[in-house]
């Protein structure tokens, strides 16, 4: 009888990321009938899997629909579940989704608005997030303070910050003057903060920042801040191919 790691398993249900699914193995948060499961445990379609103690409803592979959802952040709202403080979250505003949860593709930080990709398969979201495959962040800048060529050409080269070396692919001056000066600026890594510390190791501020595109999907001009769209089986597929063109998997 066929049988596939227990972590994959999971991350296909859309329980969490290989990663995240292997630390809860290590926690003793997960048994496969009915004893503790343990790294490296394969399950056939039988296997009774428990979570925290309670069931997982595996249905058939035959029944589980990958989905992406495109959502339009907005500044002020929190990529977390839960908020001491009661701020608004993204999770709040996605639709519902049966015996599975909602993960985010990265996260944007709190004043950071724009495209937030979303999906129920943690193996999906474990490839995009990976560092190997290298897949484009392009971010819409407003900054603040004089940009000279020189910046320009240091922060495309790289520069050193406390977590190792960083830059731009790529920066386009969009135009603007004053304190509505704005850039569109490639990134082919998801660091913290990463956009608003590579300005400022030049010396300027970054007043706004929006994430305009991930990968081969770019932010609908028509979709309203706080909205969010359901990605079709072709723009999946675009995504798909990123992460295969090299024939990694």
């Amino acid at each position: 009888m066929q049988t596939e790691k227990l972590q994959k398993v999971l991350a296909q249900l859309g329980l969490g990321s290989r990663r995240h699914i292997e630390q809860w193995i290590l926690q003793g948060r997960i048994r496969v009938n009915h004893s503790l499961a343990k790294l490296g445990d394969r399950v056939d379609i039988y296997a009774a899997i428990e979570l925290d103690g309670r069931p997982v409803r595996r249905g058939s592979e035959s029944t589980f629909r990958r989905r992406v959802l495109l959502y339009h952040k907005p500044a002020g709202v929190l990529c977390t579940r839960h908020d001491l403080e009661g701020r608004p979250l993204v999770f709040d505003q996605l639709p519902a989704i049966k015996a599975q949860r909602w993960i985010l593709v990265g996260r944007l930080d709190l004043n950071t608005s724009g495209l937030l990709l979303v999906s129920n398969e943690g193996s999906l979201v474990h490839r995009l997030l990976h560092p190997s495959y290298e897949i484009e962040r392009e971010y819409a800048v407003r900054v603040l303070g004089r940009v000279t060529e020189q910046m320009l050409t240091r922060l495309c080269n790289g520069v050193h910050l406390e977590d190792g070396w960083a830059s731009f692919t790529t920066i386009h001056d969009r135009g603007g003057s004053g304190v509505n000066h704005w850039y569109h600026v490639i990134l082919k890594e998801g660091r913290n903060h990463a956009v608003h510390r590579l300005w400022a190791s030049v010396g300027v501020t970054v007043s706004r920042l929006i994430r305009i595109r991930f990968g081969s999907i770019s932010l609908p001009q028509d979709l309203p801040r706080g909205r969010w769209r359901e990605l079709t089986a072709e723009q999946i597929s675009s995504l798909e191919k990123i992460l295969y063109s090299d024939g990694r998997v």
